[in-house]
């Protein structure tokens, strides 16, 4: 029962919309009406502004972070901590709140990693930062670094469940990017530093 309810609370946690409401607080917007319509820190900084982007990203990190700790302090074994950390990012993906349409999980499984694996968390840091400077596309340096996630777990050792999730994880962000895939593909995504007409 306690697996149960530590991974029901790590899905709800991951569940609350951190952009959503970061946007109506900030700038009284709602940012799924603008942009990519999307709840994350990308459109929230296009859309409401830096403050309430970094806020947005600090809450979506936290959520993945403390779904790690939590199962650590109560089931122990690594296999429920990233399990744990998978149902917050299922959480920010399909929340509970908003129907479930939410995110695509980036920063989210980014506080996963800062917890259970920091060393690999900085790699893939350091891929997305040079991916971002190099391009000026967030989405493309989010794309880049879910693809490279099992890659980075392998070189470091990893277990096969870490391998497995993370592969598994990978896919999935890359899939809930297809939008950004394509508005890429045409040229017409946003890059860094450009804003959403209100």
């Amino acid at each position: 029962m306690t697996h149960v309810l530590v991974l029901a609370a790590a899905y709800v946690l991951g569940s609350i919309p951190f952009g959503l409401l970061m946007g109506k607080w900030w700038a009284k917007v709602d940012v799924r009406q603008y942009g990519s319509g999307n709840i994350g820190m990308t459109n929230v900084l296009r859309t409401a502004g830096y403050v309430p982007g970094l806020l947005t990203l600090a809450g979506d990190l936290g959520k993945g972070a403390i779904a790690v700790f939590l199962a650590k302090r109560f089931l122990g074994e690594p296999f429920w901590s990233l399990l744990a950390g998978a149902c917050a990012m299922a959480g920010h993906n399909w929340p509970l709140f908003l129907g479930f349409k939410g995110g695509k999980g980036v920063a989210t499984v980014a506080g996963v990693l800062l917890v259970f694996r920091p060393l690999a968390a900085l790699v893939l840091l350091t891929i997305w930062l040079g991916m971002l400077l190099a391009f000026r596309y967030i989405s493309l340096a989010s794309i880049t670094v879910a693809a490279c996630l099992p890659l980075v777990l392998a070189f470091m050792g990893a277990e096969w469940f870490e391998l497995g999730l993370g592969t598994i994880v990978g896919a999935v962000t890359v899939y809930r990017h297809r939008s950004n895939i394509e508005r890429l593909r045409k040229g017409t995504e946003f890059r860094v530093g450009e804003r959403v007409q209100r």
